[in-house]
């Protein structure tokens, strides 16, 4: 596999690791700029639900701009915003600074699937794919720890300043590694539109929505889960994390293998119905710690091999549009992730947290039926598989 696919994952961990930094240090960014905890936490609400939107925005209105001059210009900006957060004395400024880091970040994380699908043969294009989530999802590994250290050792500003020589170092590696990437031929608003009329199309990109959702309506408060259900302190709790995301890891790079090696269809319907199996599992694990840890690692795992298989799946079935899928599926993920928060707060607000997993299985369910749907429809006007 082409190695510029790792310097382009590089790219997407930079990115994952600004969405993700903040988690750890909200109450002393809070305390610092004297706003309310809760305040503190739009800043994570609106960086996702910014680079929700943008992304399918910014990728029309650049369709034309070379692939790579298009990123180190979006890289300098994602700099530029880091450096303000870093910099910024008010809420004002940081929560701009957020904005700025979210649009452009949503751009770079699209870039760097395209471009990784492009410079590979066909026949690895999972596998990039999954390379690209991988560094996403060594964020996850990384993000919260490396935020809360540096946070909590040189004031919560410093982290943006970590973030902002990481970028420089990826301008560097893109400047001289990297060649241009043409454009894919620019689609009409019309035809863009379009492409979610298609019922194929559409309900793909609706199993990505529900899959997260399902997944983040226990993910996102897996913290409570772990104390609450199964008694843990802070130090299992760390642990735990640990765990799943290392395992996140290692799912990205899985999904791609199994992509490449059984197709996108078939590893999309195994992958739900295997991580549909952990969810609805992990509440009659939790009083056997070893047989939890086994249905975390898989349930982790699954959560991130899905999107490589449900990305290669997108540019087969639409190769005239791939950028724009690529784009709308970020978005999805993106939205799922925001609609998954929600439902689980309020499952634990007229429920009980011990809920969370059964009702994000439902979710998962879902996802299986929208994606049977999509593979049984047929690919329409001239959807060959890309080159």
């Amino acid at each position: 596999m082409n190695k510029k696919v790792y310097l382009l994952a590089l790219v997407a961990f930079v990115v994952g690791t600004v969405e993700l930094i903040i988690g750890g240090i909200l109450d002393l960014v809070a305390e610092d700029l004297n706003v309310s905890l809760g305040k503190a936490g739009l800043l994570i609400s609106v960086f996702s639900l910014v680079f929700a939107v943008a992304s399918p925005v910014l990728l029309t209105v650049t369709a034309r701009v070379e692939r790579k001059k298009l990123m180190m210009t979006t890289l300098v900006i994602f700099f530029i915003g880091n450096l303000l957060a870093y910099w910024s004395p008010t809420y004002s400024i940081i929560m701009a600074a957020r904005v700025l880091t979210a649009a452009t970040g949503s751009l770079l994380v699209v870039l760097a699937v395209t471009m990784a699908s492009s410079v590979v043969d066909k026949k690895y294009r999972g596998r990039a794919i999954g390379t690209i989530f991988m560094g996403i999802s060594g964020s996850l590994v990384l993000g919260v720890p490396i935020g809360l250290t540096i946070g909590n050792a040189f004031g919560w500003r410093a982290p943006f300043l970590l973030i902002s020589i990481l970028t420089l170092l990826s301008m560097a590696a893109v400047m001289l590694l990297l060649e241009k990437v043409a454009p894919k031929p620019v689609l009409s608003v019309r035809r863009q539109l379009q492409t979610l009329k298609n019922k194929k199309i559409w309900s793909a990109q609706m199993t990505s929505f529900l899959f997260l959702t399902g997944h983040l309506t226990l993910y996102a408060y897996l913290t409570p889960y772990l104390k609450t259900v199964m008694g843990m302190n802070g130090t299992w709790v760390s642990v735990i994390y640990f765990v799943f995301g290392t395992a996140a890891v290692i799912g990205g790079g899985i999904g791609g293998v199994l992509s490449d090696k059984f197709g996108s269809e078939k590893s999309i319907i195994g992958i739900i119905l295997v991580f549909a199996a952990a969810i609805f599992t992990i509440p009659f694990t939790t009083s056997v710690l070893p047989v939890f840890l086994v249905v975390l690692v898989v349930w982790s795992a699954l959560s991130w091999a899905v999107t490589p298989a449900q990305q290669n799946y997108l540019i087969s079935s639409a190769p005239e549009s791939a950028d724009i899928q690529q784009s709308l599926n970020n978005s999805a993920l993106h939205f799922g992730i925001a609609f998954g928060s929600l439902i689980g707060g309020f499952v634990i607000e007229q429920g009980a947290v011990s809920l969370n997993p059964t009702v994000g299985g439902f979710f998962i369910l879902a996802a299986l039926v929208t994606a049977g749907f999509s593979i049984t429809r047929k690919t329409e006007s001239n959807k060959e598989k890309a080159a």
